[in-house]
């Protein structure tokens, strides 16, 4: 039985797509965007778009599952729902939220690297990682006394980092060099896709409608509309952005400036007030982007731990909040985004997406003929996020081999912690099963 929203919940198309771009443009093209450049040149634009299409391609299943099963359980319950519960799904499901801290970690990198770029060159180093340790501490003791004194200001934050976004775009368009933009410019095409890839994360955030559709108004109309519609608005806004970074700054600039490339860009046509504009709103975008994600990740250990996948301590509240996943969630976060970089927090935080989407475009072509699905797309949804994490895995063995091995960490660390609690519990490893059937 296909379980429909009753269509008389508060959100309705604006509000679920403004959901779904704010949970995108948080703060990953702030942070992502002088590493693109970085990898792929005068071919950024490209390397987005191509991004783009696969989370365009992945919308389609996440639409798919949401009108069909809705749930505030978002991608946890599709898989457990496709797969029932067994080591892979709840290894796949600690896997996102260990891609939740490492989005967490770039949120807090590019906060502190765009905060320090308002100090002198010698001291950058050390404000950056005072920024960064501020930014989590502080947003979690916000979180711990009430989640929604920065929530409520979230639709006014993502109005700001728009507008600011299609000024910098309106404003800097006219001024391009577009020889800096012709395809001898471009990386291999190999690693164009792969330098897709590794900014894929930019793209995180479209899924967050998952959470909200039992709450959506005529949801089988107003879900997948605003699944393709933030997507591909976001889109083409990044590929916008890159457009005019890549055609008004020289390469060398972009990646000298490549932890706040997007302010440097601002700075030939807006000047050092651009420059102060561009930092102060990657600093509020990314600040919002932190509140919203540590509250999210927190509640998604909750939410796994109810599920029997995570020790049942996760499952304690104090003051109505998971306290002990967001403690734990604030202090990897902490930890990686102090000592990792932006190249390697990147390249997890894509590739453990790229698994996450591969899976849930699975989880659609399983369950297709009761999402009443075209088979063959998500099909292809699963082969593209592969296909993608397999350039994403060749370019990172060539050209930072040390990174591949963090990778493995990151993807066996899930295996590990499942298949330990699993262990210590009694409970089964069961290989993954059909998918549920709805009881009359």
């Amino acid at each position: 039985m296909n379980v429909q929203g009753n269509g008389d919940g508060k959100i309705g198309y604006w509000e679920a797509t403004s959901i779904g771009i704010g949970g995108m443009v948080g703060g990953g093209i702030f942070a992502v965007l002088g590493l693109s450049v970085a990898l792929t040149r005068g071919g950024a634009p490209v390397a987005f778009l191509i991004a783009g299409a696969v989370a365009l391609v992945t919308s389609y299943s996440y639409s798919q599952l949401s009108v069909t099963y809705p749930s505030q359980g978002g991608t946890v319950a599709f898989l457990d729902r496709a797969f029932g519960p067994g080591l892979l799904t709840g290894s796949t499901n600690i896997l996102l939220w260990i891609s939740y801290i490492v989005m967490l970690s770039l949120y807090a990198y590019a906060f502190g690297s765009y905060g320090a770029s308002l100090f002198p060159a010698a001291s950058q180093p050390f404000w950056k990682h005072v920024l960064i340790t501020g930014s989590v501490v502080g947003i979690t003791g916000l979180n711990l006394l009430s989640a929604k004194l920065i929530g409520e200001a979230e639709d006014w934050i993502v109005l700001i980092k728009l507008a600011i976004l299609i000024l910098f775009i309106v404003v800097g368009i006219r001024g391009i060099d577009t020889a800096r933009l012709a395809p001898s410019t471009w990386s291999s095409p190999l690693n164009l896709v792969a330098g897709g890839m590794i900014i894929f994360l930019a793209y995180e955030g479209f899924e967050l409608i998952a959470n909200t559709a039992q709450d959506v108004r005529d949801a089988s109309r107003t879900l997948p509309r605003a699944y393709y519609s933030s997507v591909g608005f976001v889109i083409v806004l990044y590929v916008l952005v890159s457009v005019v970074t890549v055609g008004t700054l020289p390469f060398e600039k972009i990646v000298g400036a490549k932890d706040y490339a997007l302010a440097e860009a601002a700075r030939p046509f807006l000047g050092q007030a651009g420059f102060l504009l561009i930092a102060v709103a990657a600093m509020l975008s990314t600040a919002s982007a932190i509140n919203a994600t540590v509250y999210g990740a927190a509640r998604l250990s909750y939410v796994i731990a109810k599920d029997g996948e995570l020790p049942v301590a996760l499952e304690r509240k104090a003051w109505g909040e998971p306290i002990e996943g967001l403690l734990i969630t604030s202090g990897l976060t902490l930890l990686l985004a102090n000592l990792a970089d932006l190249s390697s927090m990147s390249t997890m935080g894509s590739a453990g997406f790229l698994l996450i989407f591969a899976a849930v475009n699975a989880a659609n072509v399983v369950m297709a003929d009761d999402t009443h699905s075209r088979k063959w797309l998500s099909l292809m949804g699963v082969v593209l996020c592969l296909g993608a994490l397999a350039c994403l895995l060749w370019q990172t063995a060539k050209n930072s081999p040390a990174q591949l091995g963090v990778l493995f960490v990151m993807v066996g660390a899930a295996l590990l912690i499942e298949a330990a609690f699993r262990l210590t519990t009694g409970r089964t490893m069961n290989l993954p099963k059909g998918p549920k059937k709805e009881t009359a």
